[in-house]
């Protein structure tokens, strides 16, 4: 395996955890409204991203899914939905919100950065197809991590104070 299909094969899947760990954050702190909808939203750019990657990878004869990975099997997802009904806004879960932030910030960075190896190994070994398919990508990845960083800053001012000092 070379190692373009090593940085390929590590972007779908650092795309796929980030989409599952927003959809499950969504689902988590469904009653949060701005969260739900805005950890979805951002979710569905980096499943986009998935089916992008698996089609370039297959030129390179590499055989990634292009189905982004779903979350929570149906199941456990009623019962996340549940569960976030009868918490509602208690402290406990406004704790787990925090965590759950700042774990998004992170992978987030994490997923940025994955794109800018795929830019520069691209590059280096001109591979047009690759660099244009980072190029496309890796702007609107920055604009979601810049994005979810503001939005995750936000929400840390706003919840953090109510869920640590009660």
């Amino acid at each position: 395996m070379s190692k373009i299909e090593l940085v390929l094969r590590e972007l779908h899947r650092s795309e796929n955890s980030l989409a599952r760990d927003l959809l499950t954050v969504a689902d988590r702190h469904r009653v949060e409204h701005e969260i739900f909808h805005t950890a979805r939203d951002v979710a569905r750019w980096s499943h986009d991203h998935v089916r992008l990657i698996a089609g370039s990878a297959a030129a390179h004869d590499l055989h990634l899914d292009p189905a982004p990975s779903t979350g929570s099997p149906a199941l456990l997802e009623r019962l996340t939905h549940r569960t976030s009904e009868l918490l509602g806004r208690r402290p406990e879960p406004g704790l787990l919100l925090l965590a759950d932030l700042r774990r998004l910030h992170r992978k987030a960075a994490g997923v940025s950065l994955d794109w800018e190896l795929l830019s520069q190994a691209a590059q280096a070994m001109r591979q047009r197809d690759l660099f244009e398919l980072a190029r496309r990508c890796h702007p609107q990845t920055l604009r979601q991590m810049l994005r979810q960083m503001r939005w995750a800053n936000g929400q840390l001012k706003i919840v953090s104070p109510q869920i640590i000092a009660s």
